[in-house]
């Protein structure tokens, strides 16, 4: 397999236009071809090298000075925890992502590479003989290097703003065309252009959560300020993850907000005190048994590409909870939540999303806020401080 290199110095940044370059680094010979087909049929993006070891990404990414990483975890001679540190040494704004097998060393080591500096994580299937999985696999793989390329360059392109030149510079005698690919489109990042909602004057009596791409970082630091919440009223959390990744967060949240999480268990009692996560691969809804609210698993069909999704918990809480209920989509890529949202809205609860400059993508608040849905739209250091003041009686 050919290997494209880039001329120029890593320290110049990654190019505003032109397809992304992708660099794919894996022991696994399939696995680096799959990877090359289907970045290859995209109009946005190219391999720019295919690698089978860390050692040889480290060595060799000033040359190739790709946009994004693909980074397997386990290979011989320099392995992906230690390669990412290395890579991001020798050019930091570099958008890396995990790849791992579900396992449970390995969703311990992506949970690692998020704290050190890695921009998301993404599991391989066991088998890609699996049509299915395979699917989901090159859908995620696809959407991930697509928006978190496109912030990146969003971000360099605010960073380094184009000069004017003093005078006209003359036209070369020989151009050389390349295409110019667009961006994802992103909604307006002000919110003072997107129409607002007063909060509900209900006082709420849950608080649901939805989060995917940026999620657990986002989550971990959000719930160490809901202490007070967390006593007095359930929270429920769906977060976009696969089986054995949800174990090992509910485990990262419990130790963080220092109070009871974990992955939700069907026919359980819903009850203050406690975080409830959906398990990866099942969608997580509450339901009336008798006088009780009780979790309900469903191992239906993906819903906006996703299981779990955001959309069933919220709609299922209007049965419960009617207008007393206070959501919030945290960053992450897609619309999920956003028709939940809707129907929490019509019922009479409230919605917050994180704003745009504190998401790492910013697709799923970015819809709600664009629906016309939120009655806030919040950096994520700030969401908590709202919340508690909400659920204390607060209704501006």
């Amino acid at each position: 397999m050919s290997v494209a290199f880039a001329g120029n110095s890593a320290t110049t940044g990654s190019r505003e236009a032109g397809p992304l370059r992708v660099m794919i680094v894996d022991d696994s010979v399939v696995i680096r071809g799959l990877i090359s087909r289907w970045i290859g049929a995209e109009h946005d993006m190219e391999v720019a090298a295919s690698l089978r070891t860390g050692l040889e990404a480290v060595n060799q990414i000033e040359r190739i000075n790709p946009d994004v990483a693909v980074l397997d975890i386990e290979m011989p001679e320099l392995d992906g925890i230690s390669a990412l540190p290395q890579l991001l040494a020798k050019k930091r704004d570099l958008v890396i992502i995990m790849a791992s097998t579900l396992t449970r060393r390995n969703a311990e080591i992506s949970f690692k590479a998020l704290s050190l500096g890695a921009a998301d994580y993404i599991p391989k299937p066991e088998s890609t003989r699996e049509a299915s999985a395979a699917d989901i696999f090159h859908h995620d793989l696809i959407q991930k290097i697509r928006h978190l390329g496109a912030r990146l360059r969003r971000k360099a392109a605010v960073a380094s703003p184009p000069l004017a030149p003093a005078s006209p510079a003359p036209a070369p005698r020989s151009p050389v065309a390349r295409p110019t690919v667009p961006a994802p489109a992103v909604p307006a990042a002000s919110s003072g252009a997107l129409t607002m909602r007063p909060f509900s004057n209900q006082a709420p009596k849950v608080l649901l959560i939805g989060s995917s791409t940026g999620g657990p970082q986002a989550l971990m630091a959000l719930v160490t300020e809901l202490g007070p919440v967390i006593d007095r009223f359930p929270v429920l959390i769906t977060q976009h993850m696969p089986p054995t990744f949800t174990t090992i967060l509910a485990e990262h949240l419990a130790r963080s907000s220092r109070k009871p999480a974990a992955e939700a268990v069907d026919g359980e009692p819903v009850k203050p005190g406690r975080i409830y996560l959906a398990p990866g691969g099942k969608h997580m809804r509450v339901a009336r048994s008798g006088a009780d609210t009780v979790i309900a698993l469903d191992d239906g069909p993906a819903v906006n590409f996703c299981k779990p999704a955001v959309d069933p918990l919220f709609t299922s809480a209007i049965d419960i909870w009617h207008g007393s209920i206070l959501s919030v989509i945290l960053t992450g890529m897609g619309s999920d939540g956003m028709r939940g949202g809707k129907d929490i809205v019509a019922a009479g609860g409230s919605v917050i999303a994180q704003d745009e400059a504190s998401s790492v993508v910013w697709g799923m608040p970015g819809a709600a806020a664009n629906a016309g849905i939120c009655a806030a739209i919040l950096p994520l250091n700030q969401i908590g401080a709202k919340v508690n003041r909400l659920f204390a009686g607060d209704r501006a």
